[in-house]
């Protein structure tokens, strides 16, 4: 529980503090987003397929910070810095800095708790690499689309 408790309160304060580029209406768009795309793939993974669980492989209070305040805060660091205006190697290389990072996250996570937080059933860390970038993709083409409807009006 230690472990999830100080990251939300790291990450949520890095970006309160860091991001900017983001108007009230686009970070409400990707916070909202991040966390059904996260009930979705937990719903699923998680619970039906009983692949990864948060604490308990049953649906808990305690679980709810992790796909509410943990990883919304993690797509707005990772957009607010995304170099748009660069070569598609940057960005290439952007998003496999981030994947790494988040691979090793996920490692911090399934720690024994109390600093872990995260359990695997029949899933494995290295399922998650060709994962992450595919999700941060999706979480970029969002922000994108969402920016293009905003253009629109």
């Amino acid at each position: 529980m230690f472990g999830l408790i100080i990251s939300v309160i790291l990450f949520n304060t890095a970006a309160i503090i860091t991001v900017k580029r983001f108007t009230k209406s686009q970070i409400v768009h990707i916070w909202t987003f991040t966390m059904i795309l996260q009930f979705f793939v937990d719903l699923y993974l998680g619970y039906k397929y009983q692949a990864y669980w948060y604490f308990n492989k049953e649906i808990e209070w305690s679980s709810l910070p992790a796909p509410t305040l943990l990883g919304p805060p993690v797509i707005l660091l990772f957009l607010n810095r995304f170099p748009f205006q660069t070569s598609l190697l940057k960005r290439f290389l952007y998003i496999i800095l981030w994947s790494i990072v988040l691979i090793i996250y996920e490692a911090l996570a399934s720690l024994p708790e109390p600093w872990g937080f995260f359990n695997y059933g029949w899933w494995k860390l290295a399922y998650s690499a060709p994962i992450y970038p595919f999700l941060l993709i999706i979480a970029l083409s969002y922000y994108k689309w969402i920016c293009s409807l905003e253009k629109t009006n």
